[in-house]
């Protein structure tokens, strides 16, 4: 009998060709961030990739595993990007480099290299590092921004000390402040029509990145790269407690738009909690870790000290994805009703 014949089916997946095809459906949004702040991407990117492989491989030899495998496999530069991506494009070049390190080190390597790591190390290294240096971490540089590509490195690498003028508030920042106006129907109404700020509905440059990010993520769809379970939930929830909310007051609360398309939702719905290995991997388990981060993040960006919630969400909702993941198992084949350790 031919051992390759039906039924067994050979899938030519591999982690390397799933991390590229994530590195794909991240060109648009990178394109478009571009195209609103300039060139600093790129070099941020570069940063955090050339960090990402050196603590990899630093890490892997310290702990005695084949160093090139695991180095050419992609893994280290989807973090490396997903965490200049996550970081403000003009923060000076050690800020990236600490938050890489917190991301490959501290939270990948230390807990046994990839596929074991109990926290997205993205979220890791934003976290961390918004925590430790918060004030470097606000400082957003309105998006439309010109400057050429010199000055932006010289101020990425410290030569300039023009950042605290270029920054300003972001969007969510800006209604973080609102709400804690007196006056609030006059401030937020002043606000959302200041197209300077807030453009059409979700803040100028920032919907069009996140547009850009909602297109790779339905690439990733399309490709089977992730399921669905996981964005629609989220995206889902954080919709319909905007709504709930923004329908009692509109004048203290965001429209569920403004919510979906500012911030890092797009990215996190598609390319942050999807994370497989920090995440659940049922499908029930998934649709409730969806929904837990749609709700902490909005609590978070409403109610909490940080503008963008989407990090500590996430976070909080690795430490439960095991539990979801236990009671949400699927019934064993050829038995009803609950799976085959839940039977006495």
């Amino acid at each position: 009998m031919n051992p390759v014949s039906s039924p067994y089916l050979h899938q030519s997946n591999s982690i390397a060709r799933v991390m590229r095809q994530v590195c794909v459906a991240l060109l648009p949004g990178i394109f478009v961030f571009i195209w609103q702040i300039g060139l600093a991407l790129l070099v941020q990117i570069l940063v955090a990739s050339v960090a990402a492989l050196v603590f990899e491989a630093l890490a892997l030899r310290l702990r005695g595993r084949p160093v090139r495998p695991f180095v050419t496999d992609g893994s280290a530069l989807v973090t490396a990007w997903l965490v200049a991506l996550t970081f403000p494009p003009l923060s000076p070049w050690w800020l990236t480099v600490t938050g890489v390190f917190l991301a490959i080190v501290i939270a990948k390597q230390v807990y046994g290299g990839l596929g074991q790591n109990p926290f997205n190390p993205a979220m890791v290294a934003f976290a961390g590092c918004i925590v430790a240096f918060p004030a470097f971490m606000s400082q957003w540089p309105s998006l439309g921004l010109s400057l050429s590509l010199a000055e932006q490195i010289e101020i990425i690498f410290g030569f300039s000390p023009r950042l605290d003028a270029l920054s300003g508030a972001t969007p969510l920042s800006a209604i973080k402040a609102t709400l804690k106006m007196e006056s609030f129907y006059a401030s937020i109404q002043e606000l959302l029509g200041s197209q300077n700020l807030f453009g059409m509905f979700a803040g100028r440059g920032w919907e069009w990145v996140s547009t850009a990010y909602l297109a790779g993520g339905l690439f990733l769809l399309y490709r089977r790269v992730i399921t669905w379970h996981v964005p629609v939930a989220f995206l889902l929830t954080l919709s319909l407690l905007a709504c709930v909310f923004w329908v009692h007051d509109p004048s203290r609360f965001a429209s569920p738009l403004f919510h979906l398309f500012s911030g890092g939702v797009m990215l996190g719905a598609f390319f942050i909690a999807t994370d497989p290995v920090s995440g659940c991997a049922t499908p029930r388990g998934k649709l409730f870790f969806g929904c837990g981060v749609g709700v902490l993040a909005y609590l978070i960006r409403v109610f909490g000290v940080f503008p963008d919630g989407i990090a500590f969400a996430v976070l909080l909702m690795n430490i439960a994805a095991p539990m979801l993941d236990r009671h949400s198992q699927p019934a064993v084949f050829g038995t009803r009703g609950a799976s085959r350790e839940e039977k006495p």
